[in-house]
């Protein structure tokens, strides 16, 4: 099998390799990663909803190697029950449904806002203008980052989504070091300004929440904020750009949704499913486990191919079509289970009002590239570029 994420040809396009692995090798050991890779939807969906068979406790490590922003405290993506269970509930509490339906109107204006310079533009780039600004100053304000620190704040962002990445050169690392060095320290003091100074804020409700007399500590709420900005931008960010793509080489459907506004959630999930923003989440084997596809041994490294699941057409129908009629509701781009992704509603919104802006409030567009470049990673997927040619 000649499967290896790591080679920037599969991260271009990783979606025949997938097809490959789901129908020869299901359960297969991927040697340049030391680890056992799962693409079929059943096995993978298996493994999301059991954890004690599939522990989360490698993703630290296995994510970002030694650059890592809060290594004395396991951030939530790396937690097993019953730690994740108490933190998960805490930190629920700073994310309620109430709470991002507050920030619709501050979505769109934000989005209005971004897309404002370009009225008259015939050509723009829609990444540095709209998809990777517009996360980034949502979860900056959610957070109560004054805003003349939201350029910090954003150098702090770029950093971490860097590690990702797990980038090899030397003076890349110590910059990133640098970086997460500064944004651990403006945290920290906010932490404990909260504490004594309140505000209308997620740090303060993080502060503030308590559950069966158990609060969330000055470390959780750093790893708890650290993973909201690095894993909420990147998703978001992508999640927009994978749309646009998918529209853009579908003309058939981009006309459809132009047709028909309330389709625009549809758009949104049958994206998140076509052109996964998050491909694969690391999980450790406790016990031989035997899957559908095949055995996985006790203390394995397993790499859970999301963008694979979602494609498989043993679930999905035609998976390799774009269809925005489909909307899928049981694709597992947001994981599943006690580690479905917390800020999923939140990335939901902002892909919705950036989508409706673009498509309803701006003049039609093209791309002027017919194979926009990708982020090199893996772990990720998304333009990183996407210059549009808007209509006179």
């Amino acid at each position: 099998m000649d499967y290896n994420p790591l080679l920037p040809a599969v991260q271009n396009n990783p979606y025949p390799y997938y097809a490959e692995l789901r129908d020869k090798a299901p359960v297969a050991w991927i040697a340049p990663m030391q680890a056992w890779a799962v693409s079929r939807y059943s096995d993978v969906d298996f493994a999301l909803r059991n954890p004690r068979l599939f522990s989360s406790g490698l993703w630290n490590t296995a994510a970002s190697g030694d650059l890592v922003a809060v290594p004395e405290a396991p951030g939530l993506l790396s937690m097993d029950p019953p730690d994740h269970t108490r933190m998960r509930k805490l930190a629920n509490k700073g994310f309620t449904p109430r709470l991002i339906r507050e920030m619709e109107p501050r979505v769109k204006k934000i989005t209005q806002d971004l897309l404002k310079p370009m009225a008259g533009v015939t050509e723009a780039d829609i990444v540095p203008t709209l998809t990777v600004p517009l996360p980034i100053i949502v979860i900056a304000e959610m957070l109560g980052i004054e805003l003349a620190r939201q350029a910090d704040f954003k150098r702090w962002s770029d950093a971490l989504v860097q590690t990702l990445n797990r980038p090899t050169d030397e003076t890349v690392r110590t910059e990133i070091r640098r970086n997460i060095a500064e944004f651990r320290a403006y945290l920290e003091n906010m932490i404990q300004r909260r504490r004594t100074e309140p505000s209308n804020d997620l740090i303060t409700a993080f502060v503030q929440a308590e559950e069966e007399h158990q609060t969330l500590t000055s470390i959780e709420i750093l790893g708890l904020t650290v993973l909201l900005l690095a894993a909420g931008n990147e998703t978001t960010t992508n999640l927009i750009g994978n749309a646009l793509l998918a529209l853009l080489n579908h003309p058939d459907e981009l006309a459809r949704v132009r047709a028909d506004r309330a389709s625009v959630p549809a758009l949104v999930e049958e994206a998140l499913r076509y052109d996964s923003p998050v491909q694969v989440v690391f999980r450790q084997a406790t016990q031989d486990v035997e899957l559908a596809g095949g055995k996985i041994p006790a203390g394995a490294t397993v790499l859970l191919l999301l963008g694979a699941a979602n494609r498989d057409e043993r679930k999905f129908p035609e998976p390799d079509r774009f269809e925005v009629a489909r909307n899928p509701q049981d694709h597992v781009s947001f994981g599943y289970g006690i580690h479905y992704c917390l800020g999923a509603p939140l990335a939901r919104l902002q892909g919705r009002t950036a989508l409706e802006a673009l498509l309803f409030d701006c003049p039609p567009f093209t791309t002027t590239l017919a194979q926009p470049p990708r982020i090199a990673a893996f772990l990720v997927r998304g333009p990183r570029t996407l210059p549009l040619r808007f209509a006179a």
